[in-house]
This record gives C-alpha cells, sequence and structure tokens, in this order.
C-alpha cells in the first residue's frame, strides 16, 4: 500500500470526457488459424449454450449467446504454436486431476504473468535477437488456448484461475489488453461463478495510483490515464455483455472501498475510478454516490472527534504538517513518494506524531474528495433551473435525508447540498421543502425533526445568495409552527424542560439565530437617517419590523415554556444584544430571571427525584445538559483546498461597529496572538465563529 497524502498540487483534474469508451464489440485483434478455430466453435457452443447461472446454479431461461473471438495467428506472436501451448495445458490439467501439480504449478506461475529472465536464459543465443521479446509475447498465446479450456476451469481449476486474475495486464501492450480483455468474458460466460472474482480483482485496481503498481519489466511505461482508461474499457465490456453483472458489481465496490486507515493517495484514486464507473453504470449511479457519501460523512466525523481531542500544540502541529505535506507534493508530482509530518514532528513523542498524522490524513481525504465532488457536479447545474438539475438535485437531496442529516457532527459534507442549493431559487426551494418537511413530520425520531430544523435555519442564515423575502417566508413558516406547538405545549406546561420540548427550543433557537444573520431583511422600514449600506447606522433607530416578526418571538419567548432558560446560553445573548440596540425588544430581565431559576425541578418525572440523574452519572448542579445543543451544521468550512467553492457562498459573522459599548477597545496586545490563531484555525479545519456560533 502506498503510505503517502495526495495534495491539492497534485489532485488531477476530472474530466468527464477523459475515458470515452467504445461502446461496440471488441473485434478480433489477430487472424485465425483453421485449424484451431474448429476446436474453438465447439467449446465456445459447449459454453455459451449452458443454461447455468452466474453464480453456477441452473437457470430457467438460457443466457443471453455472447460472441468471444479468441483467434491468433500462430506465426505473429512468440515462438510456439497454439496447439503447443494448448497441449501443455492440458497435460497440467490431466496432471492435476491425478494429484501431481507438478506442470500445474508452473502452468499457474506462467499464466500470472510473472517474468522469467529471458534475457539470461538466452544469452549465448545470437540466431535471433528478438527471442527474448517474443518469449515475453507468449503470455498472449496462453491466454488464447486457455480459453478453449473454458468448461473445464471448474471448482478444481480455482487455484488456476486466481492467478490468471492477478496478472499483471494493465501494463502491457494493446494487443494483450484487448486479449485478456475478451478472455474474462469467455471465462464468466463459461463459468458464472467466477463472476464476482472477475470484478473483484478489477475493482482492486481501482486504489492504484502509481506506476509501480502496474509495471512490467520489458514493456513500454503506462501512464495512469492510459491505466484507468484500459480498466474501466474492460469493466464496461464486461457490463455490456453481462448486465446482470451490476448487481455483483455493486457488492464488490463496497467491499473492496478503502479502510478508513489507508493514505489519501488510495482513497482518492479509488474515488475518482468510481466516479469514472458511474458514467457507464446508470443502474450503480446512486449506490455510488451513497457509498461515496457514507464513507465521507465517518471520515467528516472521526475528523472533527480527533480535532477536539487535540491540545493546541498538536494542532499546531497538524496545521505545520498539512504545509509540509502540500509542499512536498509540489516538488514530487503525482509519482513521488507521500510525505508526512515526519519533519515537523520528529523530536514529539511516538504517540502524538501517530494522533497528528491521523488528523492529517482525514483531513486531506475530506479535502480532496470534497474537491473531486464539487467538481463532478458543477456541469451538472450549467442550467440550474432545468429539469435536468432539479433531478440530479433530488438524487443529492436523497442522501442528504438518509446519510448527512442522520449524523451528528458532519462538518463539511453538508456543504455539497449548500452549494448546489444556491445556485438557483427552484433548488433552494427543493432544499428547504425537504427541511420542512422532515423538522414537521410527527412520524420522524425527534433527533431528525430537531436536525433538519437546524439545517434549516443555518442554511438560511449563511447562505449568501439566499434572497431576503425566502428569509422572510421561511421566518414566517417557522414562527407559525412555533406558535402551534406553544399552544399545544403551554397548557399543560409547569416550567423550562428539555426533554419533553425538544422541538419547541429547537424551533425558537432557529428563529433568534436567523435574526441574528439575517435581521436586515426583516426590517420593514427604517427612519432617513440610516443609511442602509452602514449596519451601525441601525443601532438605536425607531425601525419597522415586517409583520408579525416581534409578536411571533414576544409570545414564545415569554411564555410558560421560558426558551431563553434552555436555549444556548451564546445565541441567547447575542440574540438579545441585537434586539436591545434595533429597539426590536428588551429581554435582559428575563435573562436575570432566569439566573435564579433551577431547570432540576421542572425535569419530567423520570428524573424528578434526582435518582436517575445519579444513577447515570451527571452532576446535578451542573444544568448543562438540560439545555439545547447550539449546533447549526454550515459553521465555517475550513478545508483548504476544497474551500475556496464555497466561499463566495458563505455569510460570514460581521460584528457591528459600537454594538457593544461594554467592550474595551484596548485589544492591540492581543492582536498578533489573534492573527496566529485565525491562521492556524483554518489549516486546520477548527476555526469557530464568535459570537451567534457560540
Amino acid at each position: 500500500m502506498q503510505a503517502a497524502a495526495a495534495t491539492a498540487a497534485t489532485v488531477a483534474p476530472l474530466s468527464r470526457q477523459s475515458f470515452k469508451l467504445s461502446t461496440g464489440p471488441l473485434k478480433p485483434i489477430l487472424k485465425t488459424s483453421p485449424s484451431f478455430n474448429g476446436k474453438r466453435k465447439a467449446a465456445d457452443d459447449d459454453s455459451l449454450h449452458s443454461d447455468s447461472t452466474m453464480d453456477g446454479s441452473q437457470s430457467p431461461r438460457k443466457r443471453q449467446r455472447v460472441e468471444f473471438n479468441m483467434n491468433l495467428e500462430i506465426h505473429e506472436v512468440g515462438t510456439r504454436s497454439v496447439d503447443e501451448v494448448k497441449k501443455e495445458i492440458q497435460d497440467a490439467l490431466d496432471g492435476h486431476s491425478r494429484g501431481d501439480d507438478e506442470e500445474y504449478d508452473i502452468l499457474k506461475e506462467t499464466l500470472s504473468g510473472k517474468q522469467r529472465l529471458y534475457e539470461e536464459e538466452y544469452e549465448d543465443d545470437d540466431s535471433d535477437p528478438s527471442l527474448p521479446e517474443k518469449r515475453r509475447q507468449e503470455l498472449k498465446v496462453y491466454m488464447v488456448a486457455l480459453a478453449s479450456f473454458i468448461p473445464h476451469l471448474g471448482r478444481s481449476a480455482n487455484g488456476l484461475v486466481k492467478e490468471v486474475l492477478k496478472c499483471q495486464w494493465l501494463g502491457r501492450d494493446e494487443q494483450f489488453v484487448r486479449v485478456y480483455t475478451q478472455f474474462l468474458g469467455a471465462l464468466i460466460s463459461g463459468q458464472g461463478s467466477y463472476l464476482e472474482q472477475v470484478l473483484l480483482s478489477l475493482v482492486e485496481r481501482f486504489s492504484d495510483s502509481r506506476s509501480s503498481a502496474w509495471a512490467v519489466d520489458g514493456f513500454a511505461p503506462v501512464a495512469k490515464e492510459r491505466v484507468q482508461e484500459r480498466l474501466h474499457q474492460a469493466l464496461q465490456y464486461l457490463l455490456r455483455v453481462f448486465p446482470a453483472a451490476q448487481s455483483v458489481l455493486g457488492r464488490v465496490i463496497a467491499k473492496k472501498y478503502p479502510f478508513e486507515t489507508e493514505s489519501t493517495r488510495i482513497h482518492l484514486a479509488y474515488v475518482e475510478n468510481l466516479l469514472r464507473l458511474r458514467e457507464y453504470a446508470p443502474q450503480l449511479k446512486t449506490e455510488i454516490m451513497d457509498l461515496i457519501i457514507s464513507h465521507l460523512v465517518q471520515t467528516d466525523v472521526h475528523m472533527q472527534t480527533d480535532l477536539d481531542d487535540l491540545d493546541d500544540n498538536l494542532t499546531a502541529m497538524v496545521a505545520l504538517a498539512l504545509k509540509s505535506s502540500q509542499a512536498a507534493a509540489e516538488l514530487q508530482g503525482d509519482d513521488g513518494d507521500e510525505s508526512d509530518a515526519e519533519s515537523v514532528v520528529s523530536d514529539e513523542d511516538e504517540d502524538e506524531y501517530a494522533k497528528v498524522n491521523a488528523v492529517k490524513e482525514s483531513i486531506e481525504k475530506m479535502d480532496f474528495i470534497m474537491h473531486l465532488l464539487f467538481r463532478l457536479n458543477e456541469p451538472q447545474y450549467a442550467d440550474p433551473e432545468s429539469d435536468e438539475a432539479l433531478e440530479s438535485f433530488s438524487d443529492l437531496l436523497a442522501e442528504f435525508s438518509n446519510i448527512i442529516l442522520p449524523t451528528y457532527k458532519s462538518r463539511h459534507t453538508q456543504f455539497l447540498v449548500f452549494h448546489i442549493a444556491q445556485k438557483s431559487e427552484r433548488l433552494m426551494d427543493a432544499f428547504c421543502g425537504t427541511c420542512i418537511n422532515i423538522a414537521f413530520e410527527s412520524q420522524r425520531p425527534l433527533v431528525l425533526r430537531q436536525a433538519a430544523c437546524a439545517y434549516l435555519a443555518s442554511f438560511v442564515a449563511r447562505g449568501a445568495h439566499v434572497p431576503g423575502h425566502i428569509v422572510r417566508t421561511i421566518f414566517e413558516v417557522l414562527g407559525y409552527h412555533l406558535d402551534q406547538m406553544r399552544t399545544l405545549y403551554e397548557a399543560s406546561c409547569r416550567g423550562p424542560d428539555v426533554r419533553r420540548y425538544a422541538a419547541f427550543y429547537s424551533l425558537t433557537q432557529a428563529l433568534m439565530y436567523i435574526f441574528c444573520f439575517r435581521w436586515r431583511d426583516l426590517v420593514a422600514s427604517v427612519p432617513e437617517d440610516v443609511d442602509e449600506d452602514d449596519p451601525s447606522s441601525y443601532l438605536d433607530q425607531d425601525i419597522e419590523w415586517i409583520a408579525d416578526v416581534k409578536d411571533i418571538l414576544r409570545r414564545n419567548i415569554y411564555s410558560r415554556l421560558n426558551p431563553l432558560k434552555v436555549c444556548s446560553p451564546g445565541i441567547v445573548d447575542q440574540f438579545a444584544l441585537l434586539a436591545h440596540r434595533f429597539r426590536f425588544m428588551y429581554i435582559y430581565p428575563l435573562i436575570e430571571a432566569n439566573k435564579r431559576l433551577r431547570l432540576s425541578q421542572f425535569v419530567s418525572t423520570a428524573y424528578a427525584n434526582g435518582g436517575a440523574l445519579r444513577e447515570s452519572g451527571l452532576d446535578l448542579s451542573d444544568e448543562s445538559w438540560q439545555r439545547l445543543d447550539s449546533f447549526f451544521p454550515f459553521d465555517p468550512y475550513q478545508l483548504p483546498t476544497s474551500k475556496r467553492w464555497v466561499d463566495s457562498d458563505y455569510l460570514q459573522w460581521q460584528d457591528i461597529p459600537g454594538l457593544n459599548p461594554d467592550d474595551s477597545e484596548d485589544e492591540s496586545d492581543e492582536e498578533e496572538e489573534e492573527v496566529l490563531d485565525e491562521e492556524l484555525e483554518e489549516d486546520t479545519a477548527t476555526d469557530d465563529e464568535t459570537g451567534a456560533d457560540n
């Protein structure tokens, strides 16, 4: 396995036109020997009219007839005729059936493509200088001859077939590639039980990204792009003649997906090849994206968890390791050795080095795969108002609903939806509608409803291209449902209880969050002396707000459910400050009163006596577990390479000059340290904004 990380500088552009594959049948590449052709026809007729299914079982339906022409002119390749090689194979198989495996083992080694030292073997033979090259080409003859024995390559010959599938065929000449591809087709036609093994042998090569993985001594070097093209031509050929193989291939690609501990380079190569596979395997299109997204989300969550566990010193090491890795990749190119963080942390404890390197690898995997997915999606939304764009986005929304939304602590994967949804109001409406449907379907689990609410609020608040009328519409819709919940809950409510009324509190917090970011879109009119381009000019002015905005928040904030006591303190404080300075609402007296209120007296019956709390190990004096989490999924995106895709989509938090007159203005001593912190946070994807985000 390769050990080092690919970097932004080495990511090859994903060209959707770079691997156009022929859809016509593979024609015979060499001419026919008359004596051989008659024997092949009989063998082909036996195998192609077999009633066995691809797993070897009997089928009531006969397989579709498929022609495989494995014809070869004896004098064009190698030093031996097809008949001679066929006799050698026959003798080896006969010996194997008797328990004598000497010739059988030699045949396995030959068919695996392991090179003999032909130059040394014939170094004293000057009669034919081309003899070593001819001997290297003999493997073609073996493949053609072996096709005649496919009906006999059942379970007893499994070891021989395994060696054939290990053959390093991608680094050989074009003729051999075509012969080998046709042999694979003939094999699974005559012996359907080998279908999965054949597909595994091809998919295993999805992870190869260096020439050492496919190069064969004595043959001209083959570029990575050409190797990938050969690989996908073979797969497309097999899927065309065996359409049912797509269902097996779906299982295979999931089975061979790289483990999370594998290097960035391996992950990137595998994902690139999966994206190519989508172009000619339409039945697998959704399955492939689900597979990529699900693994990407897992990496995303683990990366964020690992980052949270690092102290500031190790976080700084991760940032330096990333820069070192990128610089090394720029010098080495795609085929260079993978760099790691050793130059940065070589003097550190081995455990710390492992942590730093693991986090660095996770960040790079996320970064490069996100970059690939952004590139892949871009052409599909060239006309974002088209029906085709909406259909593609519907597929992405399904992945969002089924994979991303239910995953807590996903930090970056969801930005695929965030970026694409902002391309048109039609797509925005589709995303917002999806979130609203999930948030207010009573049959849904509460955790999903809360997550949908957070996604909707975060999208509306952070989406730079979300127009004001959509902000107002979403605010009104959420406000309507908030009033409905208050009416339902308030009659039996004794006081704030996050366990019983979590949906209500999530909705209130979402509205306060939207207000903090998009308050301008909720303004109906302002006095003449307000400069609309200067947010500080709005302070302490008599602003007219759109209908019901103030009433909705006031009714619910001052209700018996008392959401200010339960919602995230950071969001409550920011909302209180803005509401006060905009003369929207003055809620500081309620906040002060809530400081004297204990949430434990209102918890549901199961926890009323504190017994269950003590059993769970929770500190009764710590009320943080009874407050709402401040999770808003579109926090700042900081993966260094793929960040450029969302920079223009994202509304950053901006402080309003003069908003808080109590803040100290003398912060010059901290400026240098803050600049350094921001650089490190940006490089390690750990940046969190202050204010409404905390």
